[in-house]
């Protein structure tokens, strides 16, 4: 059973995945079960289970607002990394007037490179430890690139309306700093 820790007003929302048993591990992440099709390092969790990535659309129209946030598990950094990349995927669909228009700028973001700890271009330098390997560094990649496709799978259905149309309360998160972070 998945139960989000909720602190008081003024907290972060914090990862329900504090104690989680993962086998595998990159970069000092654990590599969480998804929800997924989608091929890749991953785990396959069940479908009526909440994962990572749920967690991180449901946490960031909370957690978005704010600056500092309190790591209470290696599963937290997952949760920071995922908001920041909502918050990017959310700029990418702020002009996108359709569905469709959308599905496009999101397929384009997920042909970009995913850096990982120790690569320029990677938003947070110390929040992971580098990679003691070249197949570390490629498995962790691999695990960003799968979980940053289901979310961006799973954002389209609430940044826009069933029927294509841009739904306002999320696009209007669009324009908020996580962590006081310029995206480019």
């Amino acid at each position: 059973m998945i139960v989000a820790i909720v602190a008081m007003y003024g907290k972060v929302y914090h990862s329900s995945f504090v104690n989680e048993d993962v086998e595998s591990r990159a970069c000092g992440c654990p590599l969480l079960p998804l929800k997924s099709h989608i091929k890749g390092p991953a785990p396959i969790s069940d479908q009526d289970t909440t994962d990572i990535v749920d967690e991180a659309i449901t946490f960031f129209r909370a957690n978005v607002f704010f600056r500092n946030f309190d790591i209470k598990s290696p599963a937290d950094k997952l949760l920071i990394y995922l908001t920041f990349y909502i918050n990017i995927a959310l700029k990418r669909l702020e002009g996108c007037r359709t569905l469709a228009e959308g599905t496009k700028a999101i397929i384009n973001l997920g042909l970009e490179k995913v850096p990982v700890p120790g690569e320029s271009g990677f938003p947070f330098p110390g929040l992971f430890p580098l990679p003691q390997s070249h197949d570390e560094a490629e498995l962790f990649r691999n695990y960003l690139k799968q979980i940053r496709e289901e979310t961006s799978g799973r954002l389209l259905s609430v940044a826009y309306r069933p029927n294509g149309t841009p739904n306002k309360w999320w696009l209007a998160f669009a324009k908020r700093k996580f962590m006081n972070i310029i995206i480019p």
